[in-house]
């Protein structure tokens, strides 16, 4: 795939970039090293000024850097301006709590282990490689380089080759906010040249958010390096409407966590799983709302759904659709690609869905919603955990004993009650399953990649 940015919302390719050579990633991954001697010598309070002066430069370009996003991945403008600033806000929590969460951790009776003294020390491990997606460009690196960089480590990112303007964006922002020079660095490569980055001695660890083959490939690659990993994979979470639930409130909410990034984030609900009793009423509230939203140009402010972020993604989408419908899904809403310039599909709802259609198991990467009557909380949960997935899921329920025993047996890294999966810097965010493994995010994201030393004095 070419390194290039291509709008998606008339499919013209606005600018290509010339890939770097060996010359050049040598060159980066030396500074990157150079860098991390330096960095892990600085200070917390060093590092949190740095850090906290990256978060105003992107609070600064936050415009510019969110017209930018939506060119090159095509999510609603308003949404990459708040992309932007959430990045900022993440820059600054990991700021102000990183020699918190960092402090050595003394055992509080060191008899225990015939010592006077013993604790446990975090610290770097040196540089890391970040493999990041095209749907969230500016957090999703954010969110590990923070507090990768907090902890004294370095980075080397090698983005999505659709959103290079975002990626080289990145490449800069840490040394303009005063971090040394390589401390972090930006990799124009294709995915065929990270096998080599992460078998280069200097990469102690890599992380990845992306799909399930790529997961595959990077962690196998590592493992036989003997060099940790995180990834943070695909999922298709469920979205559980019960009885006792406020069905207008829970239509508009699964309206907003099915179209928000264009339909194109992991965490986003995809199975809505309705109880019998309310299906009907459920299913009427949803298809009216999804068929309100505006679909256009996502640098229009009024539109609510831009384009898929490719050509390959839409087609990928039709096809995952089509197979539902050909085996005898009911389209509800929507159903096809709009004609027009770009990468538009229409907001889709499928129901009458059957164990023998692709959608039932695969993640739709796209604003396509599948639903499914439910008779009673244990079915809801058989349809709940059938998929590999485990990343995230919703329960709507004002009963505390059914909240009880969705948040107990959901097979998923969180659930969130009356409400959409969010990401936030406080809490830990991470899947399970064929949804990757590792966490980031809160204190379990920056202790991901430290070395965790235990010091015993006699």
């Amino acid at each position: 795939m070419a390194i290039a940015t291509v709008n998606p919302a008339t499919g013209e390719t606005i600018k290509e970039f010339t890939p770097d050579d060996s010359a050049v990633v040598e060159q980066k991954l030396a500074e990157a090293q150079a860098a991390f001697q330096a960095l892990k010598k600085t200070t917390f309070a060093q590092r949190a000024e740095w850090m906290r002066a990256a978060a105003d430069l992107l609070d600064a370009d936050a415009e510019e850097l969110g017209r930018i996003i939506t060119i090159e991945m095509g999510k609603p403008i308003a949404q990459s301006v708040a992309e932007v600033h959430k990045s900022a806000k993440g820059a600054r929590y990991y700021a102000e709590n990183a020699a918190r969460f960092l402090a050595d951790e003394p055992l509080d009776d060191p008899s225990l282990v015939n010592a006077s003294q013993a604790y446990a020390r975090y610290q770097p491990l040196g540089v890391i490689l970040a493999v990041m997606p095209w749907n969230y460009p500016l957090w999703q690196v954010l969110r590990f380089a923070a507090p990768a960089l907090m902890a004294g480590n370095t980075g080397v990112l090698k983005h999505a080759s659709n959103v290079p303007q975002s990626a080289l964006y990145l490449d800069t922002l840490f040394e303009r906010a005063g971090f040394p020079t390589g401390a972090f660095h930006t990799l124009l490569i294709g995915s065929g040249a990270v096998d080599a980055v992460i078998r280069d001695p200097r990469i102690k660890a890599v992380t990845l958010t992306g799909s399930e083959p790529a997961g595959r490939s990077v962690a196998s690659i590592a493992a036989r390096e003997i060099k940790k990993s995180v990834l943070e994979l695909g999922g298709s979470d469920p979205f559980i409407v019960l009885p006792s639930a406020d069905l207008e409130k829970a239509a508009t909410t699964g309206v907003a966590a099915r179209t928000i990034n264009n339909g194109q984030s992991c965490i986003a609900g995809k199975r809505f799983i309705v109880h019998q009793d309310v299906y009907d009423e459920f299913a009427g509230l949803f298809a009216a709302k999804i068929k309100a939203l505006t679909v256009g140009d996502p640098l229009d402010a009024s539109v609510q759904v831009g384009p898929i972020a490719t050509a390959g993604g839409l087609n990928d989408l039709q096809e995952l659709v089509d197979d539902a419908v050909a085996k005898g899904a009911q389209v509800l809403a929507g159903g096809h690609a709009l004609d027009r310039p770009g990468y538009f599909f229409e907001p889709t709802i499928l129901a009458g869905l059957t164990d023998d259609m692709r959608l039932v198991m695969e993640e739709a990467f796209g604003p396509v919603a599948s639903l499914y009557p439910a008779k009673d909380d244990d079915d809801a949960i058989r349809i709940a955990n059938q998929t590999t997935f485990g990343l995230s899921s919703s329960v709507w329920t004002s009963d505390p004993a059914e909240e009880a025993y969705f948040v107990e047996n959901l097979d998923a890294g969180a659930v969130f009650v009356n409400g959409m999966t969010v990401s936030y810097p406080e809490l830990p965010f991470g899947g399970i399953k064929a949804s990757g493994f590792g966490r980031e995010l809160a204190a379990a994201g920056i202790k991901e990649f430290v070395n965790l030393k235990t010091v015993w004095r006699g």
